[in-house]
């Protein structure tokens, strides 16, 4: 039964062609522009404080990320591909390592999460932009900055830092033990700035669901994305102060000679673990709840059910959250913490498995009986499900402390934690990408060629890691270069370097594909306001979305409100506050934001190098003009953005005209 055509639908959901997020022009130029410039091409990139392009750019640039970071681990595989393989050295192998988790999870994974809460959580809860827009930007530049910080590290004498991604005390120290260089050091600000990009979208994105939710959106009617969106902020902001600590310490021990993590010296080691893992192990929950909580809008939608268990599955995501922090422990199980914390440790990690296990039974409900249409999110959807199981049922026997000393350091971790982040992280991630890209660009990409490519990659990744969970057994240690032919190890590693080829073709077309939805929008097929027959507010209006989101605030009155808006009573119906006659307001666009993320980024190589300056003729010499250029910068650009002034211009929808305030 198709729901009436009410005059609030229509304003809300004017057809595609009518809805132009176009402004007309107020006065040309390049650089400034009269609030309500209508500045378009690179100039609006860099100047865009809207959230749906934040998170478009968010998106790109972690894709980019994403394809860097497998190159890595294609290289490994390859060196691995046979025994005393010679393909890279053992110093390129720590390198490509380190950078491989270092990208795939602070340059991949978290930033792919926050395109979503950038881009989908504002539209949820029926709010026009996020609470900060300014900072918002910011966040994003800071992240593009770190990103810079540490892949600029392979440019640079040494290379790439050969430490591992989880920077393990003394490896990390300069005398005697660690890395002479500067490598190192590229590491550690550049997780500095990107733990600030991460700070500034947190604080933005929890005062936006709390402040700026659409009239009739209580808490518990709360899609359960932005859930998710709400509980990653309050973890990323309790969680990164201690790596901050902990990497503020060890570029102290570097550069100015303390002793915070070097024994010999009076300072502990194992004191950089506790520190690490305090922010490590919540990181895991970081990046796997923006995953549950996609997976949590694709079911329900491809099921034609409502979320089974909508309530436990908020407070389990709660819950998780919680207990994330009082678990860290179990990553040190073998550093002789004693029978007390190893006994404390292990019942709690046994105990965290219980609201992960109460979503997998909600996710299977929500499933069961419904009419389940098998797109391609959807495939990908019930495969993070599968996939995610096995890493958690492996994760389970690592609570047992008898079962994690045999497996500590072996390929059997490293197919534990690729189950969760790969098969449960990335599947999750690419589920959203091929629910929500209709959504954010207007046009369907084909399922068909989505179907292969989950093929590719859910093919590729079992024959990647699963027989690592018999190298792990057989003995086969982590974090080496090389092994002896009569280990028995030969035919696992070619079976898994074989996968890992097959796993990077299918994220490189899938990678290709959404690429193509953006660059070639014409040769798709238009997406319509909802494609998917879906459940929530976003797929209410038009796609792709207008730069104002909503023409008129929406009232809602059930947590499905669009499928009540479409099938269910006249009394759910959702209605719209009356049109403000000075039509929609919109922000300016700023140049500030893009300054001070430059003026972080050049204070960060300050930092690294000490104020040094290339001198082709001469080498590297100590100046520190790097360091204050980069300071004046950012102090400059917090200046400016301060007096730059409210501003703004008001749209109106109906008519695509705006005056200025």
């Amino acid at each position: 039964m198709e729901p009436e055509t009410t005059s609030a639908d229509l304003i809300g959901n004017e057809p595609e062609k009518e809805h132009s997020t176009q402004v007309a022009p107020k006065k040309k130029g390049w650089l400034f522009s009269r609030p309500g410039a209508d500045t378009t091409g690179i100039v609006d990139w860099l100047t865009t404080i809207d959230h749906k392009k934040i998170g478009f750019m968010y998106g790109m640039v972690a894709l980019v990320c994403l394809i860097i970071g497998g190159m890595e681990a294609l290289l490994i595989r390859m060196q691995l591909s046979s025994p005393e393989n010679t393909f890279v050295t053992a110093r390129e192998y720590n390198q490509l390592f380190t950078m491989h988790g270092t990208t795939m999870i602070f340059l991949a994974v978290m930033p792919l999460s926050a395109a979503f809460f950038n881009f989908i959580m504002p539209l949820q809860i029926g709010a026009r932009d996020v609470a900060f827009p300014r900072i918002n930007t910011l966040s994003l530049w800071c992240f593009i900055g770190g990103a810079l910080i540490l892949n600029m590290s392979w440019l640079f004498p040494g290379g790439a830092p050969a430490i591992g991604w989880f920077g393990y005390a003394p490896i990390t120290l300069k005398e005697p033990f660690g890395d002479m260089g500067i490598s190192t050091d590229f590491w550690v600000v550049g997780l500095q700035v990107l733990g600030l990009a991460s700070l500034l979208a947190s604080f933005n994105f929890i005062t936006t669901i709390i402040n700026m939710r659409c009239p009739g959106m209580t808490m518990m009617r709360m899609p359960v994305f932005s859930w998710m969106t709400l509980f990653t902020s309050f973890l990323l902001i309790l969680a990164f102060p201690a790596i901050t600590i902990a990497l503020v310490e060890l570029m102290f021990d570097r550069q100015f000679g303390t002793l915070f993590f070097n024994n010999a010296a009076g300072g502990k080691a194992i004191f950089w673990q506790h520190l690490f893992w305090i922010f490590g192990h919540p990181e895991v929950y970081i990046l796997i709840l923006p995953a549950m909580g996609i997976i949590s809008e694709v079911l329900p939608t491809f099921s034609r059910k409502p979320l089974f268990g909508y309530g436990l599955i908020v407070f389990s995501g709660a819950i998780i959250g919680f207990l994330g922090f009082a678990v860290w422990s179990h990553h040190m199980f073998t550093t002789g913490l004693g029978v007390v914390a190893t006994s404390a440790f292990s019942i709690l990690t046994m105990l965290i498995a219980i609201p992960t296990g109460v979503k997998i039974f909600n996710w299977i409900g929500t499933i069961w009986g419904g009419s389940i249409r098998y797109t391609t999110p959807m495939l990908f959807a019930v495969g993070f499900i599968s996939m995610f199981m096995i890493g958690g049922f492996t994760g389970i026997m690592h609570a047992t402390v008898a079962v994690d000393a045999q497996h500590q350091d072996s390929y059997f971790v490293i197919a534990h934690f690729h189950y969760v982040l790969i098969g449960g992280s990335i599947f999750a991630l690419l589920s959203g990408f091929y629910y929500w890209i209709p959504k954010m660009t207007g046009r369907m990409m084909s399922d068909k060629i989505g179907k292969l490519c989950f093929t590719l990659i859910f093919t590729g990744f079992n024959l990647t890691f699963f027989p690592m969970h018999y190298l792990g057994m057989e003995g086969m240690p982590r974090r080496t270069h090389t092994y002896h032919e009569n280990m028995g190890w030969d035919d696992p590693n070619k079976l898994a370097t074989i996968g890992a080829f097959i796993l990077g073709f299918g994220i490189l077309f899938s990678v290709i594909q959404f690429f193509h939805a953006v660059i070639s929008k014409k040769k798709l097929p238009k997406a319509g306001n909802d494609p998917w027959d879906a459940r929530t507010l976003e797929w209410t209006i038009p796609s792709p979305v207008p730069v104002y989101n909503f023409a008129r605030t929406p009232i809602i009155k059930a947590r499905d409100q669009h499928w009540e808006d479409k099938y269910g009573p006249e009394e759910l119906k959702m209605e719209y506050e009356p049109p403000n006659p000075h039509g929609v307001h919109m922000p300016d666009r700023s140049w500030w934001p893009l300054f001070t993320g430059i003026g972080v980024l050049i204070l960060g190589m300050g930092l690294i190098v000490r104020g040094m300056k290339l001198n082709f003729l001469g080498g590297w010499e100590p100046n520190m003009e790097i360091f204050a250029a980069g300071v004046t910068i950012t102090i400059l650009g917090i200046i400016f953005w301060s007096l730059e002034g409210p501003g703004g211009y008001h749209l109106h929808p109906e008519n695509e005209e705006d005056s200025q305030s």
